[in-house]
């Protein structure tokens, strides 16, 4: 799956089809079923497209000295899926291409960035010690994390797990470099259901911190996880447990298991709290919303659902709180006050920072509505939030109408109104098109990836990127963001104003014909540095200036904007 190809995309418009227009569009062949999990932005507006696939033979022959793997064990087939990075840069053009390989299938789930310019890549491993994973299976099925530079280079892994089955499904930074990694555990003799939610807490050199897992009396599976502004993160989990009792407590604790504080944890070395379901289910499945704190302990939890099946999907951070949203099947009911129309809807819930709901709406676009993405459109300041951009696929159910298995977006207000709606065509219409990820850069452009196929088991990636002028007017540019600011190292400049050049993009200012010089000043006049651009975001080095005060002038053909850089 190395082969990269560029195409035109025609859109079709609910409401307005000129108010899009595409940047770039790329197809990532193959011959095999290639599942993608997920498009990361960088912090100089790169992609890193990530996902797992079965790696070609014709890459394996070739792989000695340009892959990530030893040449020794590049040579060898393994038995099944690896996980699979692919970064392009801002013009859609490939910077590298990655596997990890185990000896079995290993399958990719989550990405973030980091502060550094790198990431830290999380996914389920049915692998043993071996090819690119250097620690033996704990049992069954196991987390595996890999934390990896710009370049793709690895920086260290690491594998979490026990006698029961782990899956990875999310990881974010803290505030304090490191990181939370959640996942799932199936028929834990420490957990309290069929499914317990598992979360580690980690510092920046993969070092364990805490662990803990939470669950009720049935099934519960972690789906997204957040960063909140106290350090602590926010979990969403389509539930299917009930309240845990005091008595199934104490059943648990004859059987040899341990009630909260004092569990032997997945990591035997390591004490793991135990955290039992409060709050009963109203339907089939419900959103169970769950706040940890900087140290990775319970502050609240919340339920929400009706009679029916509430799949929660994804989480976003608003500026009073918290968007959750997902597919429900339940007409109003439970606490669920929002209706249903047909098949399954989106179900949107806003929350306060105290988990209190704000509001709750549905929306539908007929037959099974799947929610996979949800980006928020913040002011400049971050006091207040400007939109929702929703991303999701639906599939047919019991008929076929033509916008069936095609990528959608939905953009409401910050009240959850809807204020338009538009699909997605690719060049050539295929009959399996579903979204995985979409995301909301700073610039007003959207990055969709997901997969196309005229039939499943045959899945391309499909990474499109357009630019919405009903998005761009919503925000706010300066013509020279710097960040961080103050630099230690190195710093990123991000260029707010378009360039009028021919073959550029008037709502992204990045295209064939965008060319920027960013020259550095001291503060007597002195020209430091100087580098040309055709990206809207830069990196630049500042390891060799003094402590103090520097200017940065951002030179176009038509524009000239200056700003000022601290230096520690």
């Amino acid at each position: 799956m190395n082969k990269i190809y560029s195409g035109a995309l025609f859109l079709c418009s609910v409401l307005s089809i000129s108010a899009q227009e595409v940047v770039w569009q790329k197809d990532i062949k193959s011959s095999t079923q290639d599942f993608l999990s997920q498009v990361t932005t960088t912090i100089d507006q790169q992609y890193l497209i990530t996902g797992s696939s079965i790696r070609p033979e014709s890459e394996i022959s070739k792989a000695g000295g340009k892959s990530n793997m030893p040449v020794a064990n590049s040579q060898q087939p393994n038995n099944g899926y690896d996980f699979h990075l692919i970064k392009l840069n801002q013009q859609g053009d490939q910077v590298w291409e990655k596997y990890f390989s185990g000896q079995n299938h290993d399958f990719l789930s989550a990405t973030v960035n980091t502060q550094d310019g790198g990431f830290l890549i999380s996914g389920t491993s049915f692998s043993s010690k071996g090819l690119d994973k250097k620690d033996d299976s704990k049992g069954g099925s196991d987390i595996w994390l890999i934390r990896i530079n710009e370049f793709g280079d690895e920086l260290w892994q690491k594998t979490i797990g026990s006698d029961s089955d782990e899956e990875a499904r999310a990881v974010i930074q803290t505030t304090d470099m490191g990181f939370f990694v959640a996942g799932n555990v199936q028929n834990s003799s420490k957990g309290y259901g069929s499914k317990d939610v598992l979360i580690v807490r980690l510092d920046k050199n993969g070092k364990d911190l805490s662990q803990l897992i939470i669950g009720g009396k049935g099934l519960d599976e972690v789906e997204k996880m957040i960063p909140t502004k106290d350090g602590g993160a926010l979990l969403g989990v389509y539930s299917r447990s009930g309240a845990v009792t005091m008595n199934d407590k104490r059943s648990l604790m004859n059987d040899g298991s341990q009630n909260q504080g004092s569990a032997s944890g997945i990591n035997h070395q390591l004490s793991t709290i135990n955290y039992a379901k409060a709050s009963g289910n109203f339907g089939e499945g419900d959103y169970w919303i769950i706040k940890l704190n900087k140290e990775g302990k319970v502050e609240w939890e919340k339920n929400f659902g009706g009679k029916g099946d509430d799949h929660l999907r994804t989480l976003a951070m608003t500026s009073t709180g918290y968007i959750v949203g997902g597919e429900s099947r339940s007409e109003r009911s439970g606490n669920k006050t929002a209706g249903i129309e047909e098949g399954t809807d989106l179900w949107l819930i806003s929350l306060n920072e105290r988990g209190d709901e704000i509001w709750q709406k549905s929306y539908n676009f007929k037959n099974r509505d799947v929610l996979m993405g949800m980006s928020v459109l913040h002011a400049s300041d971050d006091q207040s939030s400007k939109g929702i951009l929703l991303g999701g696929y639906t599939q047919a159910e019991g008929r076929i109408e033509s916008d069936d298995e095609t990528f959608w977006m939905l953009y409401l207000n910050e009240k959850g109104e809807e204020q338009w709606r538009k699909h997605v065509k690719g060049e050539s219409r295929k009959r399996e098109e579903r979204l995985s990820d979409i995301k909301l850069n700073r610039d007003g452009s959207i990055i969709l990836a997901g997969t196309s196929a005229e039939e499943l088991g045959k899945e391309n990636w499909k990474i499109v990127k357009l630019g919405d002028k009903q998005i761009d007017q919503l925000i706010e540019k300066q013509d020279i963001k710097i960040y961080p600011n103050p630099v230690t190292d190195y710093a990123y400049v991000e260029i707010g104003f378009p360039s009028t050049s021919s073959g550029t993009t008037p709502s992204t200012g990045t295209g064939q014909g965008f060319e920027a010089e960013i020259i550095v000043y001291d503060m007597g006049g002195r020209q430091l540095q100087s580098l040309k651009t055709k990206n809207k975001v830069t990196k630049i080095n500042t390891q060799n200036l003094i402590q103090g005060a520097y200017l940065v002038t951002v030179k176009t053909n038509d524009k000239t904007a200056s700003a000022k850089l601290i230096k520690k």
